[in-house]
């Protein structure tokens, strides 16, 4: 409910008729008092469409977070700006996104320079609002110029022009992966309202949210893990699978069907996201990569990345280097 009190805050912002908006999705501005509330993904998935169905918004995600105040989430805001650098609130983000109830996260790749700040959810708008919202708070809030080095999406914006003025960075569209990438040297600037001592307070808050909150559902997680594990001898069976996790196939189908998810997707998914990786991070032949991913030949593997990036493997390949 966090999430749809702040969206819909952003939308009045924005212009809108959020008492209308909300009646549409079957909820009401006493509904958004409910602190504690948990909705469905799907409402507030309709609630966002149907804000774009009344009066389209290009880039909504950037909009809504340029509209979305400092303190809409209050604990998780200040856990990142009580930290010391900007490195340290990025760790803040990545251990206590999960508090917001929010269905994203963001994992921290530190090990090289840039560090990469990868975001995972469920919606272009997510990828969109959440990589805005870091830029936009980190920017203000670092004691120096905060710049990234550029953002990541494997969708179109609506207006990549729109977003790089916004943000002043360079937007990269068809990417294998959604976040941003910032060197290390603008991750040890330090953080205007750095404060040790609320932080270790705010932090044993945050730490009694997590250990009160149910565990998110991961059979679609063990399913991509599963499927990685064997994707080299060509797409399993969904009943090896399912062996594979100690279910029948039945009850595989039926608590992906209940998550809203099916297994060729997660396949694709894999695939996809391992293609992409292949091609940005290794020397790998195209031809190497179509084997590894369980192709047979290179011309089916030319197919299906044509269908997921839109371009050629060896396109995307140029363009990422």
């Amino acid at each position: 409910m966090a999430d749809v009190r702040t969206f819909a805050n952003a939308f009045e912002r924005l212009g809108h008729d959020v008492d209308a908006l909300l009646a549409d999705v079957g909820l009401s501005r006493r509904d958004l008092d409910q602190r504690d509330g948990r909705i469905s993904c799907d409402v507030l998935g309709s609630l966002i469409s149907r804000a774009q169905l009344k009066r389209f918004t290009p880039n909504l995600g950037l909009a809504v977070a340029l509209a979305t105040p400092l303190g809409a989430y209050p604990l998780l805001d200040y856990l990142i700006l009580t930290s010391d650098t900007v490195g340290d609130g990025l760790e803040q983000l990545a251990r206590y996104l999960l508090i917001t109830g929010s269905p994203v996260s963001v994992e921290l790749h530190a090990g090289g320079d840039p560090v990469r700040v990868e975001i995972k959810t469920v919606s272009p708008f997510g990828y969109e609002f959440e990589a805005a919202l870091i830029v936009l708070r980190f920017r203000e809030e670092a004691d120096g110029i905060f710049t990234v080095v550029g953002i990541s999406f494997q969708h179109q914006p609506d207006d990549v022009a729109a977003f790089e003025r916004a943000l002043g960075c360079p937007v990269l569209t068809g990417a294998s992966w959604n976040g941003l990438t910032i060197e290390t040297s603008i991750c040890r600037l330090a953080m205007r309202r750095r404060d040790p001592t609320l932080r270790k307070f705010l932090e044993s808050q945050a730490e009694g949210v997590l250990a009160s909150m149910p565990a998110r559902p991961g059979i679609a997680a063990d399913v991509r893990r599963a499927v990685a594990s064997l994707i080299r001898a060509g797409a399993p069976r969904m009943s090896a699978i399912a062996r594979q996790l100690g279910l029948s196939e039945r009850t595989l189908h039926r608590r992906l069907a209940d998550d809203g998810v099916s297994y060729q997707e997660l396949v694709e998914e894999v695939r996809r996201a391992a293609a992409g990786r292949y091609l940005d991070d290794s020397t790998l032949a195209i031809g190497e990569i179509a084997y590894l991913l369980g192709y047979s030949e290179p011309a089916a593997f030319h197919r299906a990345f044509r269908r997921w990036y839109a371009t050629t493997p060896e396109q995307f390949r140029s363009r990422a280097r």
